[in-house]
């Protein structure tokens, strides 16, 4: 009776490591798949075996012998936007996982100390001022960064020790409402026949003229955001216990919360800068993602960027090839995630702890 115990217990486990190992590689080649997918479709169709020819042809350095629009399109125009689609989702994702960690909140999304809100009035106030599009980027990514160092200055200052989530979110939510009037004030004198729809029209996120310039301003700023957000993964799981306990057990909670905010602001400043405001993707992912990994960050933060990268993705290819005219990509977003959200809580979700 023992023996079929013990067999049964190793059994057991055998096959719980290799459902974890089959969800591992499932979350590792789901977005490698929907990058194939992505290429593949769209106004121009590519084929399967165009795309191994025009790599293959690029890497041994002779000539594909295909129609130069192809490699026009593949190159110019579908690959930059298919990475900074996977770039952002991924970013969006692990911050918002992130701040949920950091502030004990499930309802908690990585503009809520106004990154989103600063960048978007840095954005409007460089249209207006008639920057170009470097200039309007640059403005949005400062005003971002700028946006979420008031907010946390302004907590610094005002914070009790038994409150200081409290006083962050709070002085978050006075900063984005700042930043949101103002470029309420920018829209309202904004010219109405140019700039305004300009301004409109970004707010709304698009991914349409995203070229390999903007992939390389992308790009960098989300790595430097993402590589401390993996490293600091399990001091998550103790931060996530509670201020007090966390002390207890040696880390430095100060310390952690500085560097996740500071991390998860660089992402969200860079990806408004780019992309302009997609919601919803930093609050539902992380939901998800919990959902089928569970509360432990280590293996969460990973899961909320494979499936963040391939939701956003998707929902662009959708974007630019289901309809007739191109819809702004925040629009999509927020119509996909407002209900799929609703959906989660009805279902329920894993606990926090």
């Amino acid at each position: 009776m023992e023996i079929e115990n013990r067999t049964e217990v190793v059994y057991k486990s055998n096959r719980k490591v290799n459902k974890e190992k089959f969800i591992r590689i499932g979350f590792l080649l789901l977005p490698i798949i929907t990058f194939i997918v992505s290429i593949t479709i769209g106004r121009y169709s590519i084929t399967i075996q165009e795309l191994i020819t025009l790599v293959f042809s690029k890497l041994k350095g002779i000539d594909s012998n295909l129609p130069s629009n192809i490699e026009t399109i593949f190159f110019n125009v579908r690959l930059p936007r298919i990475i900074s689609a996977m770039l952002i989702g991924g970013a969006l994702s692990a911050s918002g996982a992130s701040y949920q960690g950091v502030f004990r909140n499930p309802m908690v999304s990585p503009d809520i100390l106004g990154a989103s809100a600063g960048a978007g009035f840095g954005a409007g106030l460089g249209i207006l001022l008639s920057f170009n599009v470097v200039g309007i980027q640059i403005t949005s990514f400062i005003f971002g960064l700028g946006a979420v160092t008031l907010a946390y200055l302004i907590s610094s200052i005002i914070e009790r020790k038994s409150n200081t989530i409290l006083t962050l979110i709070l002085s978050g939510m006075v900063i984005s409402t700042l930043f949101q009037s103002l470029l309420s004030l920018i829209k309202y004198v904004a010219d109405p026949t140019s700039k305004l729809p300009a301004i409109t029209f970004w707010l709304m996120g698009s991914l349409s003229s995203i070229n390999m310039s903007d992939l390389i301003l992308l790009i960098i700023p989300i790595i430097l955001g993402l590589l401390p957000l993996i490293l600091l993964r399990w001091k998550l799981n103790v931060l996530s216990f509670g201020e007090d306990e966390a002390k207890s057990m040696g880390v430095d909670t100060i310390k952690i919360r500085f560097i996740v905010i500071f991390a998860s602001t660089i992402m969200t400043s860079a990806v408004v800068s780019i992309s302009g405001m997609i919601g919803w993707i930093g609050l539902v992912i992380p939901h998800l993602s919990r959902l089928i990994a569970g509360p432990d960050y280590k293996k969460l933060i990973p899961v909320s960027i494979s499936i963040g990268s391939s939701f956003l993705l998707i929902v662009d290819n959708i974007s630019r090839s289901l309809f007739s005219m191109e819809l702004p990509i925040g629009i999509l977003t927020s119509m996909i995630g407002a209900p799929f959200f609703i959906y989660l809580l009805f279902n329920g979700r894993k606990g926090w702890l």
